[in-house]
């Protein structure tokens, strides 16, 4: 039986059980290239590839504290027209036999007609009712660390996993590491940042240290801040999925067993998993959608169709091929295991 959009909904209620609410929606592609203007502002060609959703402000020199990104976008990709922040990840690509490499493509979760796949997005309020403080101007973050190659280091972030999708509503299975055998409906990966913050800074030198997960328990189970870092945000969370289908034949799998997807980043594991977030919602959208239940929809937010937010694009600024079959990963970047050593 073809699943639906209102299976999709009920879906949904089942993952987050005593939910007061929460925003989902969908972000078209913006742009796929080597930029990261957080690790590396003003650098044009960072050392791997990104995909981009969200606002056209974005661009290599976002530095903190001047961009202001509403007043500076004039279109989002995203389906709320107010949401002019930016959200990008890793880009996963096959390794082929002969060693040549193939970016993987995304595809849109059921529903959501996003350009190129894009991603879904959530904000997710506390799960025990207690009041959230949305994110304010000029706040940005980084999940995850892309030199990470084992599951020891990666544990530091408890919830950055993969779902092995048997069709495109599996929620169950996730994996800290990258999915061992090939996957009917394509590689979902999960990226949900911390929730609690320290209520001073917008942003550290390290894009991680003025956010921490709850003390203890999970948000999930509304699970207390720490002392350091006392207030209560959003739970952030991107659900991209990655067509691995056409890479299926275990005929084009390495011959020694192992799977043959790698990040842009030189990560053959999938213990690097990590994601942005530059914050750029207009005003008190985000506060506002926050605090007055808004479950999926949200009529206190002004709108735009996936179809509008589809023609939202920015030119490439980074003139080299990311598509094709490669010789090796974008920037030269080398695939390495745990000890550094470069595979390949």
């Amino acid at each position: 039986m073809q699943p639906t959009i209102h299976s999709v909904a009920a879906g949904l209620a089942l993952l987050a059980p005593g939910a007061r609410a929460l925003l989902r929606f969908s972000c078209s592609q913006l742009v796929v290239e080597r930029l990261d203007p957080l690790v590396f502002p003003g650098v044009t060609a960072s050392p791997h590839v990104h995909q981009i959703i969200g606002g056209n402000a974005f661009n290599a020199s976002m530095e903190h504290p001047r961009v202001d990104l509403p007043s500076q976008a004039t279109c989002t990709t995203c389906t709320f027209a107010d949401d002019l922040s930016n959200y990008w990840t890793a880009v996963l690509y096959f390794r082929a036999r002969n060693g040549t490499f193939k970016r993987v493509q995304q595809i849109p979760n059921l529903g959501f007609e996003a350009a190129q796949g894009g991603m879904t997005v959530y904000y997710t309020p506390s799960y025990n009712n207690a009041k959230v403080t949305a994110f304010k101007p000029g706040f940005r973050m980084i999940v995850g660390d892309p030199s990470y190659r084992t599951q020891a280091q990666a544990s530091k972030y408890r919830q950055l996993t993969y779902t092995c999708l048997e069709n495109i509503l599996t929620r169950t299975g996730e994996t800290m590491d990258l999915p061992k055998k090939p996957c009917k409906a394509g590689i979902m990966s999960n990226i949900r940042f911390p929730t609690c913050w320290d209520g001073k800074n917008l942003d550290t030198a390290d894009h991680s240290s003025h956010v921490a997960y709850p003390q203890s328990g999970t948000f999930e189970s509304g699970g207390p801040c720490p002392a350091t870092h006392p207030v209560k945000i959003p739970q952030l969370f991107f659900e991209v999925i990655w067509d691995t289908t056409p890479f299926n034949n275990p005929a084009d799998w390495p011959t020694d067993g192992s799977q043959p997807f790698v990040w842009s980043y030189g990560d053959p594991t999938g213990y690097g998993n990590h994601g942005d977030y530059v914050f750029g919602w207009k005003g008190d959208a985000l506060q506002q959608a926050m605090d007055t239940n808004c479950n999926i929809n949200c009529p206190q937010l002004r709108s735009q169709s996936i179809q509008q937010g589809n023609q939202c694009t920015v030119k490439k600024t980074v003139n080299e091929d990311i598509d094709g079959w490669l010789k090796e990963l974008p920037g030269a970047m080398p695939v390495t295991d745990a000890s550094g050593k470069v595979l390949y």
